[in-house]
This record gives structure tokens, C-alpha cells and sequence, in this order.
């Protein structure tokens, strides 16, 4: 039961520990950086780079982005904990429930940030930069004066930011002389629009179903004070014809037979956006995504699916992207 009063629970007197630091880094949101895979897929299929000392560079990418995630979790966890304190879930958050010190926390934050920046430079200097803009990306999204969670859509826009960032991640790491065909970043970036909208409207479902859930909400981040269900569910619906409308530009450019994985795309859509209206939902907890065995049936269908017609021609196909009309006698 959320509490109606919606005040925030005292501060305890106790210290916190190494391990209560630590996990301000969130290392249980590793299965996150999938995000990167397709982009490792992709830059091999449509560029065919040299894979010489690939596994080397593939190794040291997936750490630097491991680490550089990690110290955007903790600034994330260290600036919100005043307002994590009146999410039902967010408020046992060490930050919100520990005596902790700054001078760790920033520490902390300035150690994995150094370190995943100087094993992103030891890949190239493409993965350097896009890794620079991955860690740019949580300043802008967490510290003032921006701080783009508290403005509403420009909160989903720019957290969903990281996902063509994680794909560039995951091209750079082999192809280290162009960049991904910005129809398939900005398809990739409306697709996690999608998954965040989707999150929040999880969010907003779930809490202002209790006595008080709208003040607390509003308390708990800014932006809510403007979003209402509607808002959320049109502005998903929005992000997914987006993302759909982009992957379509995408394939007829580049490899028209990626239309054989589109069905089971659409459906992870619309299973997902169901996921978003059930109470307790997963969707507000993306790192735990793996658990929901039909969702994953979905997408393990459209990955064989990709991976297949990435390697095998379908002529038959490529109709599609020509011009054609149908002739009717007089």
C-alpha cells in the first residue's frame, strides 16, 4: 500500500558498506548491453571488416561499456535519491536508505567513468567517441542545469538515447572507419523511446492506482506532473511508428530481406506495450526482461529470423523496393 501522505521515509543512522557503493553500479543491468549485439551483427554483414584481433577489441568494448554504464547508474542513483524516496520500489536504494559519502560516491563515479574511458580509447578513436557521448549522455540526463528527466518527453527521448548509442558500441568495435546508417540508429533510438514510454506508462498505471499515487508520482519525478495515461500510451504509439516507419526506410536501402523478421518485430511491439498495462509489470524493470518467457519467445524468433536472411539472399524479395503497378484491360 502506498503510503497517502506521500512524505518520504526517514533516513536511517546506519553507515553504508563497500557492498551498498558497489551497487550503486547496477552490474545486474549487464544484460542490458545486448542493445550492442546487432550493431556487432551489423557492421559485419553490411561492411565486412577485418576481424583481425576482433575478440581483443570486442572484449575491451564490452567492459569500457560495462563501466561507463556503471558510472552513469551511480551519479543516476546519487542525485535521485531524494526523489527515489517516494517510489515504491526505488526508495530501498542504498543512496536513499544509507548514510553515504559523497566523496565515495564521486569517487566512485570518477573511477569507473576514467577507466572505461581509457579501454575505450585502447579500441579506436571512433569507440572512443561514441563512448564519450555514452557517458555525456547520463550528465544530460541527470545533472543540473539540463537534466533532461525532469522535462517530460525529452526524459524518454534522451534516456532511450543510449540504445543507437549501444549499437554504434557494438559497430565500432569492429568497423572502425564509418558510421551505421542513421536510418537504423534513429530506428533503434525510437525503438527504446518505445520501451521507456512503455516503462513509464507502467509506472504511472501502477502507482496512481493507490490512495495519493498522483502526488506522489509528481513527486518523484518532474515530468510526471505533465504525462497522464493517455499522454504515455499515444506518445508509445507514436514511438513505434516511428521505429517501424525508420527500420522499413532501413531495409529497402540496405538489405530488403530483413523483411522476413518484421512480422515477429511488430509483435514484440504490441506484446510489449501489453506487458506495460499489467500490475507489477516487468516492463518497469527492463534488466529483468529475461524472465518474461513468452516476450523472449518473440524475440528469439525475430533474432533467428535476422540472422538467417543476413547471410542468405532471397532475389524474390526484391521486388519490393521497385516501383509497380498492375495493368486492368480497358
Amino acid at each position: 500500500m502506498i503510503d497517502h501522505t506521500a512524505s518520504a521515509p526517514p533516513m536511517q543512522s546506519n553507515r553504508a558498506s563497500w557492498r551498498d557503493y558497489l551497487k550503486m553500479a547496477r552490474l545486474d543491468h549487464m544484460t542490458k548491453h545486448i542493445f550492442i549485439l546487432p550493431g556487432l551483427v551489423l557492421a559485419y554483414v553490411l561492411r565486412s571488416p577485418s576481424l583481425e584481433n576482433a575478440w581483443w577489441s570486442i572484449l575491451l568494448g564490452f567492459a569500457s561499456a560495462v563501466l561507463i554504464a556503471s558510472s552513469n547508474y551511480i551519479i543516476n542513483e546519487w542525485l535521485d535519491r531524494e526523489f527515489d524516496a517516494f517510489h515504491p520500489d526505488k526508495s530501498s536504494r542504498p543512496a536513499v536508505h544509507r548514510e553515504m559519502s559523497a566523496g565515495v560516491v564521486y569517487a566512485t563515479y570518477a573511477g569507473f567513468s576514467l577507466v572505461g574511458l581509457l579501454l575505450a580509447h585502447a579500441v579506436g578513436n571512433l569507440f572512443f567517441i561514441v563512448s564519450l557521448l555514452f557517458w555525456v549522455s547520463g550528465v544530460i540526463y541527470n545533472v543540473k542545469p539540463i537534466r533532461s528527466k525532469d522535462k517530460p518527453y525529452l526524459d524518454v527521448l534522451s534516456e532511450s538515447l543510449n540504445n543507437p548509442i549501444r549499437m554504434m558500441l557494438g559497430w565500432a568495435m569492429i568497423e572502425h572507419a564509418t558510421v551505421a546508417p542513421v536510418s537504423l540508429l534513429l530506428a533503434y533510438w525510437m525503438g527504446g523511446a518505445f520501451l521507456m514510454g512503455a516503462k513509464r506508462l507502467s509506472e504511472y498505471r501502477e502507482i496512481t492506482s493507490e490512495p495519493g499515487g498522483v502526488a506522489l508520482l509528481h513527486r518523484y519525478r518532474r515530468s510526471f506532473q505533465h504525462y497522464t495515461e493517455e499522454r504515455l500510451t499515444i506518445s508509445c504509439f507514436v514511438y513505434a511508428l516511428f521505429s517501424t516507419f525508420l527500420m522499413g526506410v532501413f531495409l529497402i536501402k540496405y538489405r530488403i530481406e530483413y523483411l522476413v523478421a518484421f512480422p515477429f518485430i511488430i509483435l514484440m511491439f504490441a506484446h510489449y506495450l501489453s506487458l506495460s498495462m499489467r500490475s507489477g509489470s516487468v516492463a518497469q524493470k527492463p534488466e529483468k526482461l529475461f524472465r518474461e518467457k513468452r516476450l523472449m519467445g518473440i524475440s528469439a524468433a525475430a533474432l533467428v529470423a535476422l540472422a538467417v536472411v543476413s547471410f542468405v539472399d532471397l532475389p524474390s524479395l526484391h521486388g519490393f523496393s521497385t516501383p509497380y503497378f498492375m495493368t486492368v484491360s480497358k
